[in-house]
């Protein structure tokens, strides 16, 4: 049974950091592209940044570029998103997902429970 579990979440200030982990079991972690995902209340899930399998690729959304960083310990089956400079826009649950690495939600076959970053102004 896969399993994705994220933590990290919380509530920060505007220009605050926080590390997103997504742990993952029963699946071989190394094979499959790693995705983070938001979604704010009223609103659509959407791309947040995606690293192949290979750990060499990565994508981001426009609007976390330079901010957000994604990496993998292919060692602990682990995917981080360390986000800085948070602004009250960032605001959203939190979902990481195991797939395809592409920018659609379709390219992702598994997906964790989520964790809720909170940015106060």
């Amino acid at each position: 049974q896969v399993q994705l579990v994220e933590s990290g979440g919380g509530l920060v200030q505007a220009g605050g950091s926080l590390r997103l982990s997504c742990a993952a079991s029963g699946l071989t972690f190394s094979r499959y592209g790693m995705g983070w995902f938001r979604q704010a209340p009223g609103k659509e899930r959407e791309f947040v940044a995606g690293m192949w399998w290979s750990d060499t690729t990565t994508n981001y959304a426009d609007s976390v570029k330079g901010r957000f960083t994604i990496s993998r310990d292919n060692a602990k089956n682990t995917v981080y998103l360390q986000m800085n400079s948070l602004k009250p826009e960032d605001t959203a649950v939190y979902y990481c997902a195991a797939g395809l690495a592409g920018l659609s939600t379709n390219a992702y076959r598994y997906w964790g429970q989520g964790t809720q970053v909170t940015v106060s102004s």
